[in-house]
């Protein structure tokens, strides 16, 4: 059956092809490989998961607050357009807030299933091609997650956000291999683990922490990969080539802060976009939702020698400067763990009810 009817509003902007020419490189060398990006990619291959499985998909959603979230994460909460809303009005910003967020994840994710796929096509080298194969799957199953959880669980759906469609295009339309490094692998999934990081530890809805966390344990690797391969190559451009590059990542952040600002639902429902949109730009606490966002960028971009005046300008700007001294590799080992530990927890569920069973048939 076709998904289109779930979506609230038409999906024509969100199907468009996107020009663009880049270079197939084969590597004759099978044998040689950076020793890192080997050990990632049998990490990758031993973290393969299947989404029918691991999770539960009979748990239930409650339609009014899916994800189980306190309200001050929707972000015109507190405003006079909030206080003047009916409850029943509450719950249908809920639904259609939080549909629209995990949209934008799924919409993502097929994003970077595409960039996943030119990397394996045109990076030069033969480690980067096999670890790159393996996020190929990792994404196609992210898809496959999020696309469930809309379609089966919140039945509804948005297209993708027209700031999110212009990154992703001007992403797969460069033909330079590491910019699909750096605009998917560091900036848009760093984004996203920021995102989803506080959904996996605040959601109160066990279905939508689960999804989040395995999707972030797979993330974290595909950060790691973005780093280790432009950590190698940044040190060989000239300054001109770096200072390209440091350009591309100021403007992109600012492009990803100032522009996910959800008016698609904010017209749809049936609120004031104006009005609604003024009160994100002078809200405190969306400000510092939207610095948060960062945590994940900022040191990563630093990591991989991208860290001239232009960016540390740009970031000083936006007031996330500070977090580039956060060890990133220790929240990437956080989210790997904490996947492991839910399955855990998991495990001792089902063999304690399976016990039960057993005692109580004896």
């Amino acid at each position: 059956m076709s998904t289109v009817r779930r979506y609230a509003l038409p999906v024509d902007q969100t199907q468009w092809k996107i020009p663009g020419t880049f270079d197939t490189v084969f590597n004759w060398e099978y044998n040689a490989g950076r020793e890192n990006l080997l050990a990632l990619y049998e990490k990758g291959k031993e973290r393969q998961w299947n989404a029918s499985r691991r999770i539960d998909w009979s748990q239930d959603v409650d339609p009014e607050n899916p994800i189980q979230v306190p309200d001050n994460y929707i972000s015109i909460y507190g405003s006079d357009i909030w206080e003047g809303m009916t409850n029943k009005e509450k719950r249908n910003l809920r639904h259609h807030f939080q549909g629209w967020q995990f949209s934008q994840f799924l919409h993502g994710e097929q994003g970077a299933l595409v960039c996943t796929a030119k990397i394996v096509q045109g990076v030069p080298d033969m480690d980067a091609k096999f670890y790159a194969a393996t996020q190929v799957i990792d994404e196609a199953r992210h898809v496959e997650v999020y696309s469930r959880y809309l379609h089966d669980k919140l039945e509804l759906a948005y297209p993708v956000n027209p700031a999110l469609k212009a990154l992703l295009e001007n992403i797969l339309s460069d033909s330079r291999w590491d910019m699909t490094y750096l605009g998917m692998q560091i900036l848009i999934e760093g984004l996203a683990l920021a995102a989803f990081g506080l959904i996996r530890d605040l959601a109160q809805n066990p279905l939508a922490s689960a999804i989040n966390a395995y999707v972030m344990q797979d993330e974290s690797r595909h950060v790691a990969f973005g780093r280790m391969s432009l950590r190698d190559f940044y040190p060989q451009l000239t300054d001109a080539e770096r200072r390209e590059r440091e350009e591309f990542v100021v403007e992109a952040c600012y492009h990803m802060r100032d522009r996910f600002m959800a008016e698609e639902v904010w017209g749809r429902i049936g609120l004031p976009v104006d009005r609604c949109l003024a009160y994100q730009e002078d809200s405190e606490i969306m400000r510092e939702y939207r610095k948060m966002l960062f945590t994940r960028i900022v040191p990563t971009i630093k990591d991989i020698g991208l860290w001239g005046p232009t960016v540390q300008k740009g970031y000083a700007q936006m007031g996330v400067l500070d977090f580039a001294e956060i060890d990133v590799q220790a929240l990437m080992d956080y989210d790997d763990q904490y996947a492991q530990d839910l399955d855990a927890r998991k495990q001792q569920v089902e063999e304690t009810i399976e016990m039960g069973r057993r005692v109580a048939h004896a």
